[in-house]
């Protein structure tokens, strides 16, 4: 019995964009971890960021477009340190904010955030929210 094997273009357009954005390829990508381990805001994200990039490796782009782990993103650069291929995650989440805003979703409520994570937050992702929104006033 013979099976045909047909490849599937998984880079459809919107993860094109990110990539044309980002000027990072989310195939490089080989899923070590260690962009998930290094990662201080890991603990407040709905899904890792080396989840981030398995998803749009697999085009699944609208659970991570729809996911609140790129707006915690503090583009601490942590990731982009520890990465054995170099891969600038930070980068593609902010291409991903990008495509976000694009669609209408641009704004984040500051009194959604439990007390308690607004006091044990880093600083930094706080900082980089402000200034992401307030260069869209």
């Amino acid at each position: 019995m013979r099976i045909r094997l047909e490849t599937r273009k998984l880079r459809n357009e919107r993860i094109q964009k990110i990539e044309d954005v980002s000027q990072q390829s989310v195939y490089r990508c080989y899923q070590c971890g260690k962009c998930s381990a290094a990662c201080p805001a890991t603990p407040e994200m709905d899904m890792l960021p080396s989840q981030v990039i398995r998803y749009l490796q697999l085009g699944m782009e609208e659970k991570v477009l729809d996911a609140n782990t790129p707006w915690i993103c503090a583009s601490c650069l942590q990731c982009r340190a520890v990465c054995p291929k170099g891969v600038d995650l930070a980068r593609i989440m902010e291409a991903v904010r990008m495509l976000q805003l694009r669609k209408g979703r641009n704004e984040i409520e500051i009194r959604e955030f439990p007390r308690e994570y607004l006091e044990r937050a880093p600083q930094i992702a706080l900082i980089s929210a402000y200034r992401k929104f307030q260069s869209l006033s």
